[in-house]
């Protein structure tokens, strides 16, 4: 009996030609809610970021500060970039950002400061914050907590997602328009608020 062999280039080509072809014969796998699971859609200009439950575990009066490390802390970090504009694109100043998240464990700090913290958006919008890359706790996919407010405005409660991470496509409160963006080693998200 003769036994075919075949070289790993031909099959790597073979299955890169039925993903081709799936893909064109079914645009629907392209745009599915699994394929966007993995796709950081920063929003646009027009609409507003979407708001998410604020969960059990906010604090109000966290302390002001963009970092949120603790200095014995060896978990992964993320350093998160990113603006805050109206539905005509203008870069909204001195708008309030209220961070909080689990550690690298799946633990919120309920006692303290720990992973808590606000700041205020600079002149042209922009705001920085420095954290750990928060871990995952039964049901849910790891996500940092954020209100955003400008003064006296309503405040926008949500959630946002790490790219491509496997837990995303099974957790119940994932939205892809939530996911923030890698850019060279930092993340990038815009927040858009109504006008």
């Amino acid at each position: 009996m003769k036994q075919t062999v075949f070289s790993r280039r031909k099959i790597l080509q073979g299955f890169g030609g039925l993903t081709l072809y799936l893909g064109l014969a079914s645009p629907a796998i392209l745009t599915s809610r699994k394929s966007l699971a993995q796709k950081p859609v920063t929003p646009g200009c027009g609409g507003q970021t979407p708001p998410q439950m604020e969960g059990p575990f906010f604090s109000p009066l966290s302390p002001e500060r963009t970092n949120l490390i603790d200095s014995d802390t060896k978990a992964p970090r993320l350093r998160l970039i990113g603006e805050v504009l109206d539905s005509a694109c203008r870069p909204l100043p001195g708008v309030l950002l209220d961070f909080w998240q689990c550690d690298d464990r799946g633990r919120y700090d309920n006692r303290g400061d720990h992973l808590r913290g606000h700041q205020y958006a600079g002149g042209k919008g922009g705001f920085l914050l420095e954290t750990l890359l928060p871990g995952e706790y039964p049901g849910r996919t790891p996500h940092l907590h954020v209100k955003v407010q400008r003064k006296n405005g309503p405040v926008l409660t949500t959630q946002l997602y790490l790219p491509d991470h496997p837990r995303n496509r099974r957790d119940f409160l994932f939205d892809p328009r939530l996911v923030i963006e890698p850019r060279g080693s930092d993340f990038y998200f815009r927040f858009i608020l109504s006008s």
